[in-house]
């Protein structure tokens, strides 16, 4: 089963047995990047600058790519130019991340749970149903990240963007944090993509990063 970044991003995110989302602003942001790179790896939407602009608005065939590249094409007529990586990816991440876990839901890969806090609060949780495609996901990560493996253009891609979200704990737990991000950020920084890609990744890194700073200044301030 062949699903999106995004869809692999929110997968490594949850819980397999509680389906409660781990780091969950860090992940949104990071699902909210993996939406824009598959469509910039798809030559749907162009990264120049700064600013994500839709390139080819035709149908991808894949509904959650789809339906982000609508939003952001409609966005970017509203306002008359391109927005930038960060001010979409802000905007973004909250549906994305939803539309996200409506996919899982749709292909079967988890399943969705109401129940209420203290009999108050409701809650929805995300526990797996099928694992198939989280292991295929994790060995792929393994064999680039630890075993030295070349990767390729959409797996650089994704270590990136964990990378860039600081996701190192979810996407290789037990591991070596130091080792872990060397490596990745040796992918990170590598020759796998086009230039039009490795500048998507430089953009959104530089998205989550400042978001990360941001984060961080409101909590001690």
């Amino acid at each position: 089963m062949t699903i999106t970044l995004a869809e692999e991003l929110m997968l490594l995110s949850l819980d397999d047995e509680s389906g409660e989302a781990k780091e969950r602003q860090s992940a949104a942001w990071a699902v909210a990047g993996g939406i824009l790179l598959d469509l910039a790896l798809a030559g749907r939407v162009s990264v120049t600058g700064g600013r994500a602009a839709v390139a080819d608005a035709s149908p991808t065939g894949e509904p959650l790519l789809d339906g982000r590249l609508a939003l952001l094409a409609e966005w970017a007529g509203r306002r008359g130019r391109a927005p930038k990586v960060t001010e979409w990816l802000t905007k973004d991440q909250a549906k994305a991340s939803a539309a996200t876990l409506a996919r899982l839901c749709e292909r079967g890969l988890v399943v969705e749970e109401r129940r209420r806090v203290l009999g108050v609060f409701p809650v929805r949780r995300y526990p797996e149903a099928d694992g198939s495609a989280e292991r295929e996901l994790r060995e792929r990560l393994r064999a680039v990240v630890l075993d030295g493996g070349a990767p390729d253009e959409r797996t650089a891609g994704l270590i990136a963007l964990v990378h860039g979200a600081k996701l190192h704990r979810l996407a290789f737990p037990g591991e070596p944090r130091k080792e872990v991000a060397a490596r990745m950020e040796k992918v990170a920084d590598g020759q796998w993509a086009g230039e039009g890609v490795r500048e998507a990744i430089r953009n959104m890194r530089a998205a989550m990063a400042a978001v990360t700073v941001a984060t961080i200044v409101a909590a001690t301030g």
